[in-house]
């Protein structure tokens, strides 16, 4: 009997490591790549435009949209990177503040603030980050997307529910 007991919480483990194993290297985000060379849509309610910063400053309701990765936030800095003539050029860089959303087919990710580095194809999400994958959930203080990989790193105190008998 005694041998019976000690067994059992060994056996619960074993079934548990697939799962927090995957979690530990990476979880993938969405089920499509993200083509980082699609052109940015950017909506807002309001733009600040700064040319000679150069950078754009959108704010209310801003949502943004590179083929299937969508973003949203309260405010949105937008950072151009310069061309070889001084003029503002490409998006290089997002900065994203309040109610922060990243979604990519069925899967969502929100957080305090994020940055998205365009040419890298690399979202950090930091603050309060919660990842939902159909019925699983990760939490963590940040995340990191890589976009071109399809993956994510999570780091600070990560908090996971993965229900029984799903594949996300």
């Amino acid at each position: 009997m005694i041998a019976r007991h000690a067994l059992l919480p060994l056996a619960l483990l074993s079934l548990l490591a697939g799962p927090l194993a995957a979690q530990q290297t990476s979880v993938a985000f969405g089920t499509e790549k993200i083509d980082t060379s699609k052109p940015v849509e950017v909506s807002a309610e309001h733009l600040d435009l700064d040319q000679a910063a150069g950078t754009a400053v959108f704010t209310g309701t801003v949502r943004v949209a590179q083929g299937v990765l969508k973003m949203g936030a309260d405010r949105i800095q937008v950072e151009y990177a310069e061309t070889e003539a001084g003029q503002g050029g490409q998006i290089s860089r997002l900065e994203a503040e309040g109610t922060v959303t990243v979604t990519n087919g069925q899967e969502a990710a929100e957080a305090d603030r994020a940055t998205y580095e365009v040419a890298r194809g690399i979202i950090d999400m930091q603050g309060n980050v919660l990842l939902t994958q159909g019925p699983n959930a990760l939490a963590s203080e940040s995340m990191q997307l890589d976009l071109t990989s399809g993956t994510a790193r999570f780091e600070g105190r990560v908090r996971t529910v993965f229900n029984p008998g799903t594949t996300q």
